[in-house]
């Protein structure tokens, strides 16, 4: 199947520094977006409920029509509308909604009132919604029939879906009954596989470290070095593993070191380990 031309193409899932106060670290979060799009990240996917991070980057230049893809994830409706008018304050478009948290087990039915109440409750403005399956962090997924409901009752809203399941099962799935959506795949050694079946691109954590080994996956061109850079994470805590990878590539490690409770930062010893593995990893050739 050829590629779509109209494509997501590659989305880093920000990485978000925090001062010593565990406030954002807003140059630090700045400089981080621009560089990764200077690296070439199509857009930047940011998350936080508060919005300081997604005015930040807009004032640094970041578009928020093209640019900029901001994250919501709430358990009531109005928490998830009050999101993404912050975003939408800012000229965005573009959200990547998960679905509700707290209440497990809620059924395609409740799932669908919920997800449409917070779609109208954003209005006409939030014209590129993104839904995102990620069961094993939400413990609430999002089946294809509930998908085609969505995309059926919302077509001027839901545009597409992130499917972080790391299940090549319901990825080959969603793109044969959801073809006409950006089908975009969090699992980075999915990637591409996927884009050479009409996948749409990608927003991925891998990206904060290694964009440049990203860009073969995000045209179909398989990169042996995402898999054994993703196996060699998974035993560490990811988003810490990830951000101190990120203060590694910067040269900056206490800085990005800082993690809000109730994670924690990665040992010396861990970052040591971490460090060298994936600087082993970097340096060998593409077979």
């Amino acid at each position: 199947m050829p590629l779509r031309v109209d494509r997501f193409g590659l989305s880093v899932a920000l990485a978000t520094p925090f001062a010593e106060d565990r406030s954002i670290d807003l140059p630090r979060l700045v400089a981080h977006g621009l560089q990764s799009l200077a690296d070439g990240c199509k857009s930047l996917t940011v998350f936080g409920t508060t919005g300081e991070g997604a005015s930040a980057l807009v004032g640094a230049g970041v578009d928020p029509r093209t640019q900029l893809v901001v994250g919501i994830a709430a358990s009531s409706v109005e928490d998830a509308i009050a999101q993404g008018r912050a975003g939408l304050v800012l000229g965005c478009p573009s959200f990547l909604l998960a679905p509700p948290f707290y209440f497990k087990n809620p059924g395609d039915e409740g799932l669908f009132d919920w997800i449409a109440a917070v779609l109208t409750g954003l209005g006409p403005k939030a014209s590129n919604v993104i839904l995102y399956h990620i069961p094993q962090v939400t413990s609430v997924g999002l089946s294809v029939a509930l998908i085609d409901r969505l995309k059926k009752a919302f077509p001027n809203q839901v545009k597409g879906v992130k499917d972080s399941s790391g299940s090549w099962e319901n990825t080959q799935a969603l793109l044969t009954h959801h073809s006409d959506l950006h089908i975009l795949i969090g699992d980075e050694r999915l990637l591409a596989r996927g884009m050479q079946l009409g996948a749409s691109g990608t927003i991925c954590g891998l990206a904060n470290i290694a964009p440049d080994l990203m860009r073969a996956p995000v045209n179909g061109v398989e990169e042996p070095r995402i898999a054994a850079l993703i196996e060699l994470l998974l035993p560490f805590a990811v988003t810490a593993a990830v951000k101190a990878l990120v203060g590694h590539r910067r040269d900056d490690p206490i800085a990005w070191s800082r993690m809000r409770a109730p994670l924690r930062s990665l040992s010396e010893a861990e970052c040591r380990k971490l460090f060298a593995a994936v600087d082993a990893i970097r340096a060998k050739r593409a077979a």
